[in-house]
């Protein structure tokens, strides 16, 4: 096929976004849409692009060094995309090609201004807009202008902020090229931009309009604050006229030049309503072409809308699928489960097929339809009181979506709202034995799992793990065992309630309950401690570990074995990992690399342990903490006798505290057992992945984690995969990384974020959720990877969320902020275990603090002091 550098705009449509990029594809798309207009133009090909680039044979040793600098080194992306964008620009433009576009041009008229658009292949993507990364130039007059400027255009594919973009979103600079859109230029009255939805809540029923005098670049620019129109079915349902100050006008020579605005015009509107109503049915239009909601650029000219560009929103979270076109309000998996990454497609769909409740989802991330709970008032009530102890940012989110008219149905109490959330409890002794037998009932199960999946292989594996998924299900379900968890959280809940009624005292369960006994993921971190002291006296085991990181995980435990002490080393940590291995930071995806994979992992642990500890340190710690806590029973319970009726008050109060003393450490067991089943359902995939692989079905093991459950048995039934689509979820799962999951998501995309409601704290403060009793200063350190924890003694530990995997690092810091958590999540039990002031579901702590500053934690009364 011979290369062809030029396409009229009406020539082209999205399917040819690899001859006109982005840019020139979606504007092609849009001048096929009836009733859309979109100013006349033409398009200069990839091709003409790389011709220019073969003209210059030293680009290649550019582009080599450019992909070898990390993108933190400005100064050299800086130097070395500035000589490229020189050479690029320097090169003149071969006859052939210039007279192909000065010919284009005449077809618009020879002097006529033009709009001179970059338009990039990686750009208005679904996953990646690439907004603002390339160059466009305004009121271009003349075949020699055009051609220079569509020079610049070819040159800022390699602007500095387009290259480390690129560099941070894994994507080769050799990949991308660059088009130019040539197009007629247009002289607005008005001009802004359309949101087909809303840009911060997400609510893809409310379009955003903003709109400004002149051309938009003011508006893209920040050079006004624009005027807000918000539609919603066709109304205006908010409106916001600012003071338009400036406007950017196009001078007869060429070029733009900002000027004043009539002071008596300032506060007009850009747009009359009835304009806005329009513009938002001419974005609905688009919208619906494209299949998702857009970020639209007009311009209003002569009473008429023209559209200059349409590029997908890419910030907005997605919305689960359902199928219908009911309302449906969806509660977050990951902020109740510790874990707000996204997870791969194996990971998702091994929690759904486990969870006890059906899970929808979207964005990578796992959502609980509560609709039905919602609609009827006896369900309703038990939610939102199960879900208000544990974040009450959600329980303020679901209120405030209640309190829309009629967005959540009404039914009545006999509907199929099913139970209060969390059940009702029935009676459970308080006897340490249960305890023990549920933990015998789960490791008996395990055993029995383990031993019968090594003799599975082929789709007959497939078979038996579904099956060993209803026992999953089976012994999460236990009553037995749930009784066992709810007793511990009601009595915790009574004694936090009562004792503050009759004695004044705030969380006084968060002492209670130091070194409860049979708390697995305590436990995990004090024997970390253990480890640290068969460690601490080889010196050479010491030296080893500080430079392990250049060490393979699979060379690292026969490494330290052959150095002096590296033997008892190495017994020490393969006992800790037989016991704790499956864990890692965000356990609840399959997909995670466990420590048993990646050992390594738990080196900076062991080492700050060495560093910051005595020998003996676990059992001085479960010792120090079970005595804080007997004292604190027998100051309670004294303190109680001296009140009216206190004897019958003080063996209540008693009874409580053996209640919640028995019974709260095993609101840890429960997630051990279900991550040591995933540990042994990943080990019998993987094996499988390795046959696909040695049949030369994939390519690689881990290709599996981009596959459903299903998808998988499928491919080990065939024989046969799809490489795109398993590349497709890989680009999807990357892009997910952006996104911030809502804790609360309704089927409009509104993210309902919720919030506290508080005027008890000091002005300034950040407010969160009081977990861990006490008050705590000192050096924040802003840690969002367990493998980067680099911790001294009375630091506190700042970060998104911890799941178990994080409770190595409490033993060693004086106090925790998290942004996600609640009462009962696992950062916050363990916190209170430790005796670590805490507060949880400070929204953006970990912007909003900065590594290193000092702070004072709360954890009494839920909010941070940042201290100067």
């Amino acid at each position: 096929m011979t290369e062809r550098y030029v396409w009229d705009l009406q020539e082209v449509d999205e399917t040819q976004l690899a001859v006109v990029g982005g840019k020139g594809a979606h504007l092609g798309g849009l001048s096929r849409i009836e009733g859309i207009r979109v100013p006349g133009g033409f398009c200069v090909t990839t091709d003409a692009f790389r011709r220019i680039m073969a003209e210059a044979p030293s680009l290649d040793d550019r582009l080599d060094q450019l992909s070898r600098l990390n993108p933190d080194d400005r100064e050299a992306i800086r130097t070395l995309s500035a000589e490229i964008r020189r050479t690029i620009e320097g090169i003149a433009v071969p006859g052939d090609l210039a007279a192909a576009i000065t010919r284009a041009l005449a077809q618009l008229g020879e002097q006529a201004a033009c709009a001179v658009r970059s338009s990039a292949t990686a750009e208005d993507l679904p996953t990646a807009s690439f907004a603002g990364q390339q160059d466009t130039y305004l009121n271009v007059v003349g075949p020699t202008a055009i051609l220079q400027h569509v020079s610049r255009c070819w040159a800022s594919l390699f602007t500095e902020r387009a290259v480390t973009y690129r560099q941070r979103n894994g994507i080769d600079h050799r990949t991308v090229h660059m088009a130019v859109v040539v197009q007629r230029m247009v002289f607005p009255h008005a001009a802004g931009i359309l949101f087909t939805a809303d840009p911060v809540t997400g609510n893809r029923k409310v379009a955003t309009v903003d709109a400004g005098f002149g051309l938009g670049e003011a508006l893209v620019s920040g050079l006004v604050n624009p005027d807000v129109f918000k539609v919603r079915h066709g109304e205006i349902v908010g409106k916001a006229i600012a003071a338009k100050q400036r406007a950017v006008h196009a001078l007869p020579t060429g070029g733009t030049q900002e000027v004043a605005i009539d002071p008596q015009r300032q506060e007009q509107p850009a747009l009359t309503d009835a304009q806005a109503v329009r513009l938002v049915r001419l974005g609905r239009r688009i919208e619906a072409h494209f299949g998702r909601p857009q970020d639209i650029e007009w311009c209003l000219v002569d009473g008429g809308f023209q559209i200059v560009q349409s590029r997908p929103i890419t910030t907005l979270f997605p919305i689960p699928e359902t199928g219908d076109q009911e309302n449906h309000v969806y509660v977050s998996v990951g902020h109740g489960q510790m874990m707000t990454d996204p997870m791969k497609p194996l990971g998702l769909s091994m929690w759904q097929l486990t969870a006890m409740v059906p899970m929808h989802t979207a964005g990578g991330r796992l959502f609980v339809d509560v609709t039905r709970r919602l609609a009827s008032p006896a369900s309703r009530a038990g939610l939102l009181d199960v879900i208000g102890r544990g974040d009450p940012l959600i329980r303020d989110a679901l209120e405030t979506v209640l309190d829309r008219d009629d967005f959540v149905p009404s039914l009545p109490d006999a509907g199929p709202g099913g139970p209060p959330a969390g059940g009702a409890s029935a009676p459970i002794e308080t006897d340490p034995a249960i305890v023990t037998e549920l933990i015998e009932r789960s490791q008996v199960s395990i055993a029995a799992l383990e031993r019968d999946v090594r003799t599975k292989t082929g789709p007959a594996l497939f078979d038996f793990l579904l099956e060993a998924f209803e026992e999953h299900k089976r012994v999460l379900s236990d009553p037995l065992s749930m009784q066992a968890i709810m007793a511990g959280m009601e009595a915790t809940w009574w004694l936090n309630d009562t004792l503050r009624e009759w004695l004044d005292e705030k969380n006084a369960a968060d002492t209670l309950t130091l070194s409860a006994p049979d708390n697995v993921t305590s436990e995990m971190g004090l024997a970390l401690l253990d480890v640290a002291d068969v460690i601490r006296p080889h010196s050479e085991v010491v030296a080893f570990l500080q430079g392990v990181e250049y060490i393979e995980d699979k060379a690292f435990l026969d490494e330290l074995a052959k150095l002096t002490g590296g033997t008892e080393a190495r017994d020490a940590i393969e006992a800790y990992l037989d016991r704790y291995g499956m864990r890692c930071v965000g356990e609840i995806d399959i997909t995670r690399p466990r420590w048993r994979e990646r050992p390594t992992t738990l080196v900076p642990v062991i080492l700050d342990n060495v560093r910051n500890f005595e020998p003996g340190a676990a059992e001085r710690r479960f010792e120090q903490g079970r005595q804080k806590a007997q004292k604190k029973e027998q100051d309670v319970l004294s303190r109680l006798r001296s009140l009216p009726d206190g004897d019958r008050k003080a063996d209540e109060a008693k009874r409580m505290i053996d209640r919640v003393r028995t019974f709260i450490g095993y609101r840890e067991y429960p997630k051990y057992g279900i991550v040591s089943r995933y540990f042994v359902y990943k080990q019998a995939l993987l094996e499988e992945a390795e046959r696909l692989v040695q049949a030369g079905v994939l390519p690689e093991k881990e290709d599996i984690f981009y596959l459903t459950f299903q998808e998988l048995h499928d491919v080990v039934r065939s024989h046969q995969v799809d490489g795109r689509l398993i590349q497709q979820r890989k680009d999807a799962f990357r892009s997910y990384h952006a996104l911030t999951p809502p804790r609360v998501l309704t089927s409009d995309g509104e993210a309902v974020t919720g919030a506290y409601r508080r005027d008890d704290v000091p002005a300034g403060a950040l407010i969160g959720l009081p977990v861990s009793a006490g008050t705590v200063e000192g050096r924040a350190r802003v840690i969002l990877d367990i493998a980067e924890a680099d911790l001294e003694a009375g630091d506190i530990l700042v970060t998104t969320f911890t799941d178990p995997s994080w409770s190595p690092l409490f033993v060693g810091i004086a106090g925790l902020v998290t942004e996600v958590g609640g009462q009962m999540t696992h950062g916050a039990v363990i916190a209170r275990e430790y005796g670590l002031p805490a507060v949880v579901g400070v929204e953006q702590a970990t912007r909003l603090i900065r590594d290193g500053q000092r702070i004072r934690v709360h954890g009494t009364d839920g909010y941070v002091e940042i201290l100067p």
